[in-house]
């Protein structure tokens, strides 16, 4: 495994494997590495050439009172499991060489952007847009592997890669979890005992509201404020958002119908968790997920 932090570098050493053929998948993280992320690692090796891996806490997409400074890294870890997942490249470029004095560019995906979680965190998802942007114009890989738990973050990447015509596919990936239901985060960390003992409840309120709409229910209202009712009983954490949203344009949904997908945004103290399910429905008051 190498590890590169130079960016012409790193594209001398990917212009070499494609002109030998080889097909590049490409992983982009902020580092402190979980099963979510070693599970992209393993399918981006199994069905490319060369995996490449990027780690970069990414400045532009963190509020000013958000977690920045506080957001967990430990390079030489995640150097180490990378190399158990037989990575070929891990990229860690500096802030320096990513937004150089004087840097002016970012891309904006429209209205997308603006809902569940942008509505609460202004200007992230147009720093997600443009790091990722600039990663694929480093690595220019032929596949992109994201996990399905950042639900809006997929469709907001997979919308700019359409509109600016990337030449790349995008695969996503199922959310790994705890074998208690949490949905994997490098933010997990931050947890006390008992925000982790109560944190599974957000996977549990989700669990019900698919059951509920397999048994017939449709009202948007109803669910979300099912879910909302669920983790106020079992948790002390505070609701940011419930929304059922259509899967493809994030447009609320009041009557479920064709997929959902129901999302959630909660804080356990200063530590912000999301999760989702995506629900399939077929027949009236029938649905698969």
């Amino acid at each position: 495994m190498r590890i590169i932090k130079n960016i012409t570098q790193l594209q001398k050493a990917l212009a070499a494997a494609r002109r030998k053929g080889k097909t590049i998948g490409f992983v982009p993280t902020m580092g402190y590495f979980h099963e979510g992320h070693l599970s992209l690692m393993r399918r981006a090796k199994k069905e490319n050439d060369i995996c490449v891996v990027s780690i970069y806490v990414n400045p532009k997409q963190f509020g000013p009172k958000e977690d920045l400074k506080g957001y967990p890294r430990d390079v030489r870890r995640d150097s180490s499991l990378a190399i158990k997942e037989n990575v070929d490249i891990v990229f860690i470029p500096s802030d320096n060489a990513t937004y150089p004095h004087g840097y002016l560019t970012y891309i904006d995906v429209e209205k997308i952007s603006r809902t569940l979680c942008g509505a609460f965190r202004p200007g992230h998802f147009k720093g997600v847009a443009t790091i990722v942007a600039k990663l694929l114009n480093m690595v220019r890989p032929d596949v992109m592997y994201l996990g399905a738990k950042d639900a809006q973050q997929v469709v907001v990447l997979k919308t700019m890669v359409h509109d600016l015509d990337f030449p790349v596919k995008i695969v996503v990936a199922p959310t790994v979890r705890e074998a208690d239901g949490l949905a994997m985060s490098s933010r997990n960390v931050y947890l006390s005992p008992q925000q982790r003992q109560q944190a599974p409840a957000l996977y549990q309120a989700l669990r019900q509201a698919r059951t509920r709409i397999r048994q017939g229910e449709r009202s948007g209202a109803k669910i979300t404020g099912m879910i909302r009712k669920i983790i106020a009983s079992r948790t002390d954490g505070k609701v940011q958002y419930v929304a059922c949203v259509d899967p493809d344009t994030l447009k609320p949904l009041k009557r479920l119908r064709g997929n959902a997908l129901i999302a959630l945004a909660v804080f356990f103290g200063t530590t912000r968790l999301i999760d989702n399910v995506t629900i399939r429905l077929n027949a009236p008051g029938k649905s698969k997920s």
